[in-house]
């Protein structure tokens, strides 16, 4: 039986990727930094709970001790990520974003996908078809945001897009790394979700498609690429 841990799986497209992830067979670890909303996830959909903030070293390695005393892990689903909105919901924009903003998107979606795979990757080593899923954005693609013709181009947040567009290298440097592995990055499509304040016009259930097939694909599958729903995305 395939093993999944997904990062920040108590809501939106983390929960309904273990939701469908559990239902296709899979044992489903649910990694959650809220330990109640985890533990209430993982009752409701028959998975497992596993306390994880990915923005801290001590939670990162404990929850590496717990996944592999549970039998290990074949398959890492990175999706715990931040946009980093204002109190009124608005986008961060160039003139007023700081250092310490960067920062902080950062350490959750760059410094924790890291973290997290650094600590996990011995357990994938160990499988017979280990995969990575690095849940990226439309918005890391530097074609797409440079394209006046393209809708993301209007985007103007500076930290978000930064912070994906590293974790779509991050996921080139390890699939070259590792090529044994599937490793690749997934843009879920505008979702509503509570990162970006439910602005998004997608149901979970139509973003999480990309990663849940992602998510089982087989040793013969893409690795070190860039997909949507469609296909193929350009970088």
């Amino acid at each position: 039986m395939t093993t999944t841990l997904i990062t920040g799986a108590n809501k939106g497209l983390g929960f309904e990727t273990a939701r469908r992830l559990v239902a296709a067979g899979h044992t489903v670890w649910i990694g959650s930094r809220d330990a109640e909303r985890g533990r209430r996830a993982a009752e409701r959909l028959g998975a497992r709970f596993v306390p994880l903030d990915v923005t801290d070293d001590a939670s990162v390695a404990a929850a590496a001790r717990i996944v592999e005393a549970g039998g290990g892990l074949d398959v890492l689903v990175n999706n715990a990520g931040i946009e980093g909105r204002t109190a009124g919901n608005g986008v961060v924009g160039a003139a007023e974003v700081t250092a310490e903003e960067m920062r902080t998107l950062f350490e959750t979606n760059v410094f924790g996908t890291v973290r997290v795979t650094h600590a996990f990757l011995p357990l994938l080593r160990r499988s017979a078809a280990p995969v990575v899923v690095n849940v990226s954005s439309g918005l890391a693609s530097v074609t797409r945001l440079t394209d006046p013709a393209d809708p993301a181009y209007g985007y103007p947040g500076v930290a978000y897009p930064a912070s994906k567009a590293a974790v779509n290298m991050l996921t080139v440097q390890y699939a070259k790394a590792f090529p044994g592995m599937r490793i690749n990055a997934v843009e879920p499509g505008f979702t509503a979700t509570d990162l970006n304040g439910r602005t998004g016009t997608q149901t979970v259930e139509e973003g999480a498609e990309v990663i849940v097939r992602m998510a089982q694909v087989g040793r013969d599958g893409p690795t070190a690429g860039y997909f949507d729903a469609s296909g193929p995305l350009p970088w």
